[in-house]
């Protein structure tokens, strides 16, 4: 019987790797892996004689030929395309024949880039984002005190005049539109904090691998 599991990582892909392995090791494979959700679908594994393999990489396409080119240059490599897409990033590879190699990454150093691909993703939505939390400041739209004046927030005339069933009617139709106007901006500060903690951490990450790297040749 198929298996679904949830779970959400951050860019520690060998943490991913891991975790994915310790569901396969318990007599399963996995099926299927969404792109744009923290969704693991795993099947039982027919196999008896060969617990598969599976391996992260992080690549984007601009052109939907760049990424078949890759995923068939895997596979002539022994390794099967089993989640992804060209524009989803993380690219999972399950191991499908025994003579392949262990790794899908040919060294150390080639295993660190995609740390860097990652980080540079991250840090590229993050200054993306910055532009919009600087018109929204300068023209007023986004008021960094609006936690404090939240009656400025809602336009109706009079209304807190108002009282009775009239004043609820007009307060609950307005809240949503109050609450974008004087929290929007908060949302795009908190993505731009989270992107930029994301791009710090993979950034972290190949700089650890880079170094394993080194010591490896040293």
């Amino acid at each position: 019987m198929d298996m679904k599991k949830y779970k959400l990582f951050s860019v520690n892909l060998k943490k991913e790797e891991n975790w994915i392995q310790s569901i396969i090791e318990q007599g399963y494979r996995l099926k299927r892996k969404s792109p744009w959700s923290a969704c693991y679908e795993f099947e039982p594994s027919e196999e008896k004689n060969f617990i598969p393999i599976v391996r992260i990489d992080y690549r984007l396409f601009k052109k939907r030929e760049e990424f078949e080119d890759y995923i068939m240059m895997f596979e002539d490599s022994g390794w099967k395309h089993i989640g992804g897409t060209k524009n989803s990033g993380c690219q999972y590879f399950e191991k499908s024949k025994k003579d392949a190699s262990e790794d899908i990454f040919s060294d150390q150093s080639s295993k660190a880039e995609r740390y860097k691909r990652i980080s540079n993703n991250w840090l590229s939505i993050m200054i993306a984002y910055l532009p919009i939390v600087i018109v929204f400041i300068s023209t007023g739209i986004f008021k960094i005190d609006s936690f404090f004046h939240l009656k400025e927030l809602y336009y109706t005339p009079g209304l807190w005049e108002l009282s009775g069933f009239s004043f609820w009617r007009a307060f609950l139709f307005e809240t949503p539109f109050a609450l974008m106007r004087g929290f929007s901006g908060w949302l795009f500060i908190a993505m731009i904090f989270l992107y930029g903690l994301f791009g710090l951490k993979a950034l972290y990450w190949y700089h650890k691998e880079k170094k394993l790297n080194d010591n490896i040749h040293h």
